[in-house]
């Protein structure tokens, strides 16, 4: 037996997370978006109706941006500095995160380029550089330094206060979230005396919110950066 489906009364712009990949098109002009499936072609995007409004449109400053401080995106084949950029928001707090990846540890004219990037936007909370010298399809590196800001921000989910990192987990349409946790309270039907495991727990919303209506809650993680 299926239930209805719980639908979003607006289902758009709802991701709080938006990554964008750099390259260089033939035409000599630099864009930014995704990979068409399947390949390593990045088709441009300059704004999305599942993603966030606010994080596309500091994508695409940043993009406007490179010429003029001589960075290039990053190509597998003749080198470059930026490969992505990642954005997240808390959509309670409006604490905005930038994360700038590149193919090294030199980032040309950081500290400009941060002040030309807040003056445009001055909503945002924290800027992190992260570094990826890998061949991978990953977009995070291990290595990271906090340009602006405490390089966290924070949001609010059922309740609770989340504290996230560029690379902790956390869910990426907040709203529906909350309508999918508490559908799952509701139905698990909790007396106070449970232990839940949350496996794979990542940031651990779900065993912190079931933490209000169990006994004990164990979270389950492999990746501490996840946590």
């Amino acid at each position: 037996h299926v239930e209805p489906i719980i639908g979003m009364a607006e289902p758009y712009h709802y991701r709080n997370k938006v990554q964008a990949a750099f390259a260089t098109a033939r035409n000599g002009k630099i864009i930014s978006g995704v990979y068409q499936s399947g390949t390593h072609s990045i088709v441009c995007v300059d704004s999305c109706l599942t993603e966030d409004r606010k994080a596309d449109e500091i994508i695409v400053s940043i993009r406007n941006m490179l010429k003029s401080f001589r960075i290039q995106p990053y190509d597998e084949r003749s080198g470059g500095t930026l490969r992505h950029v990642l954005v997240k928001r808390g959509f309670k707090t409006n604490q905005i995160m930038v994360v700038l990846v590149t193919s090294g540890p030199i980032f040309p004219a950081k500290n400009n380029f941060v002040k030309a990037l807040r003056k445009e936007h001055p909503d945002i909370t924290t800027i992190v550089h992260n570094i990826n010298p890998y061949q991978t399809s990953l977009v995070l590196g291990e290595r990271e330094n906090v340009l602006y800001g405490t390089g966290k921000i924070e949001d609010e989910l059922c309740g609770l206060t989340f504290r996230i990192s560029p690379r902790s987990f956390y869910q990426i349409n907040p709203v529906q979230t909350e309508v999918l946790y508490n559908t799952a309270m509701e139905y698990a039907g909790m007396t106070g005396s449970e232990k839940v495991i949350d496996a794979y727990c990542g940031i651990g919303t779900i065993g912190l919110v079931a933490s209000k209506r169990a006994g004990e809650v164990i979270g389950v993680e492999l990746n501490r950066d996840a946590v």
